[in-house]
């Protein structure tokens, strides 16, 4: 049967097509009207079929996953080429018997009388080696390249095409096929529907994760049944099992049910260690799965018992062993079950998935649920703040969000990640998720005090995000809860009246922060007294406030007389004693003395880096205030090369849009309009100022800063006028 308008899904049983006489042999499937999202694949495969690197024939592996379109790809190459060549045959590669039998009927259409009987694959290569034209083979579902290799022409002018559910072919071009775009995928359905839904073509696209195959499987059901894409999307969210098994699609034998469900069951017989991965990727999220983080780490379950007796009968071959890992992910990429993302990662389609968790009951569904959570538990590290775990956090988030509880600590550890990679907005939607957990919680309720300290981690991460009066006004409604949950002198009650002191100042209100540092401080005198670290910070913050309305000189004298203190209860080279020497460094430079503020920094920095490293995130901050007071003592030259080793120190160690980095790319394009030129610094501006918008919004202070510093700077380039 000849497909209908738009299909182009894998897997099609075609009629012979012979639109030349018989001196030009074409046997290839019937062309397909659309084929949607391709034209630049077909173009890299023409470009690797036609290269002149090498004597003899090209050759081409299209691999992916069942149902995402090969078969279809390879045919609308060989029609768009057909007059490049000729010989195009088509064979079905799967079975070596029916191959063979393939091979005789292409030797009687190449040789006619000529050709041998006997061997119909040496007299194919024989005829083909000689053929005075361009010929095209394509070898359609092979099943590997062990399998194929007798088959394939040695010699000649031409160009094989492979279609591979496997990702082993040695030596090969190979070309992954992936599934569509979000886009294309939604504008087909809406093609193939005649639908105007925009919205909920977009949003069954992403459920059904851009496979061809299932894509035109739905489209072929609701042409079918009338039914329209908002009728179709919650029938497949409530009953995706049925719907995968229906909606029948010209030329296709299988649907995606079958098509996946077959690659699983042979997956099973041949490798269960395999069979055990693919279950633990279909229970984790459907982003890149960090196998090496979950079974081969240090932070693995020691124990297979977390796993439970039935899973670990499946899994606990691979815990630990990096060597049975990579066997069973080669097994799995036999069948394209899953896709190398590149350290470590691995990627499994949705509906692959989804057909995984289906094969099992609800029981056994349960316990796999459980041990790949336990999993993803032992694999969260606790050291938020060093850089060099970020990336292990960022992995794990999307499947730590699918599978822990959000009372845990692991999820809170996440939090402080997302806060300390400056992933404020990300923690901010992260927080406000565990602060609903635990206010449903039956265990602790909206008014539990672990419930309260989450709240208050909420308000904080708010008021990093850009939003100080909001982080202002949860933290006064905080008050008195804590106030009543936990009494006026708790510690934690005095954590919140120091944050609500510190927003009601970065909200604009400094004399306000003033006050309420000032009356906070006998507080924490009595309570911890005078030389307590939470009662030194207190003072070291009502300094801070002091310079903020204007008396930087009397902030300088406090932190200054607070220095001896921290030297002595802490030690000359405690961190905290460190932030001491840097506040003074720092109020020096603002109560008018911008030189020794560099020499007090340039002596710290030395300090910083022996003590805490070079590359502490620390240790960067200090060397920014370094480059700040060294442009305004007066050395421009010095500041800029400052300013420009920093960045590229900030960008390797942690990140290029962290929140630090950008500060120092803002301050190099300041250094750039007062040293070299303000249209320069304009361009600089422009630049980062999408970078601000994309990373912390449109109304954050920082970008609503700069968006004023650019119009400045735009109006002073215009008009030649100094920065």
């Amino acid at each position: 049967m000849i497909a209908d308008r738009g299909s182009f899904a894998a897997g099609q049983v075609y009629l012979l097509q012979r639109p030349e006489p018989a001196r030009k042999p074409v046997s290839l499937p019937s062309r397909l009207d659309v084929l949607a999202g391709r034209d630049e694949l077909l173009a890299e495969v023409h470009a690797l079929l036609t290269a002149e690197d090498r004597p003899g024939p090209r050759l081409v592996v299209l691999c992916g996953l069942g149902g995402v379109g090969k078969t279809s790809v390879a045919g609308e190459y060989a029609h768009r080429h057909l007059t490049e060549v000729g010989v195009a045959w088509q064979l079905a590669a799967e079975e070596a018997d029916v191959l063979e039998v393939q091979m005789a009927e292409l030797a009687a259409q190449l040789g006619g009388h000529s050709a041998d009987p006997r061997d119909a694959v040496a007299s194919v290569h024989a005829l083909l080696a000689a053929w005075p034209d361009d010929w095209l083979l394509i070898f359609d579902n092979a099943p590997d390249e062990a399998s194929l290799r007798r088959f394939l022409p040695p010699a000649g002018r031409g160009r094989v095409l492979i279609t591979s559910q496997s990702q082993h072919w040695p030596g090969r071009a190979i070309v992954d096929v992936p599934v569509l775009t979000p886009e294309v995928a939604a504008r087909f359905l809406l093609r193939r529907t005649d639908d105007t839904d925009w919205q909920t073509a977009a949003a069954l696209a992403a459920e059904l994760g851009g496979l061809p195959l299932a894509l035109d499987q739905a489209a072929a059901y609701m042409q079918a049944t009338g039914t329209a894409l908002a009728q179709y999307l919650p029938l497949l969210r409530s009953r995706q099992a049925d719907l995968l098994s229906r909606g029948d699609v010209p030329g296709h034998r299988v649907d995606v049910a079958a098509t996946l469900g077959l690659a699983l069951s042979r997956l099973a017989d041949q490798d269960p260690s395999a069979r055990g991965l693919i279950r633990v990727l279909a229970f984790l999220a459907p982003e890149a799965a960090p196998l090496t983080l979950l079974l081969v780490t240090d932070r693995r379950p020691n124990d297979v018992w977390l796993l439970g007796p039935e899973v670990a009968a499946e899994v606990g071959a691979l815990l630990g062993d990096p060597v049975a890992l990579g066997d069973a992910i080669a097994a799995l990429r036999r069948y394209s079950l899953v896709t190398l993302a590149g350290n470590g990662l691995v990627l499994v389609h949705r509906l692959v998935q989804d057909i995984t968790r289906a094969q099992l009951t609800a029981d056994e569904a349960a316990l796999w649920r459980r041990a790949v959570g336990a999993l993803v538990e032992v694999a969260v590290p606790e050291e938020t703040w060093l850089p060099e775990r970020w990336p292990t956090y960022a992995a794990l988030l999307p499947h730590a969000r699918v599978l822990l509880y959000m009372t845990g600590q692991q999820m809170w550890w996440i939090s402080h990640y997302l806060l300390s990679s400056g992933n404020y907005h990300a923690a901010v939607d992260l927080l406000q998720q565990i602060v609903g957990a635990y206010e449903e919680s039956s265990h602790y309720g909206p008014d539990h005090p672990e419930t309260l300290v989450v709240r208050a981690e909420l308000a904080g991460a708010v008021g990093l995000a850009g939003n100080a009066a909001q982080a202002r006004d949860q933290y006064a409604a905080l008050l008195p809860c804590f106030d009543e949950v936990l009494g006026a002198y708790h510690s934690e009650t005095l954590k919140i009246r120091h944050n609500l002191a510190h927003w009601t100042g970065q909200a604009g209100d400094a004399a306000g922060a003033l006050d309420q540092f000032a009356a906070l401080l006998p507080l924490r005198e009595k309570l911890d007294g005078p030389e307590d670290p939470e009662t030194l910070n207190t003072r070291a913050n009502l300094a801070g406030w002091i310079a903020a309305v204007g008396d930087a000189a009397t902030a300088r004298d406090q932190y200054a007389a607070l220095l001896p203190v921290y030297e002595r209860v802490f030690g000359p080279e405690d961190s905290r004693t460190l932030e001491a020497r840097y506040r003074v460094a720092v109020s020096t430079g603002d109560a008018g003395d911008p030189a020794l503020a560099r020499d007090l920094l340039t002596a710290l920095v030395l300090t910083y880096e022996r003590v805490m490293g070079p590359e502490h995130a620390v240790t960067l901050r200090v060397r920014h205030d370094l480059a700040t007071w060294t442009m305004e003592a007066g050395d421009a030259a010095e500041a800029g090369d400052q300013l420009a080793a920093l960045l590229l120190a900030e960008q390797r160690i942690i990140g290029p849009e962290h929140p630090d980095t950008l500060a120092t790319r803002y301050a190099l394009a300041r250094w750039t309009a007062a040293a070299r030129s303000t249209a320069e610094a304009r361009d600089q501006l422009t630049a980062l100022l999408a970078v601000y918008e994309r990373v912390f919004g449109p109304e954050h202070p920082v970008t609503l800063e700069a968006r004023d510093k650019l119009a400045a700077w735009t109006t002073q380039a215009r008009d030649g006028s100094a920065g």
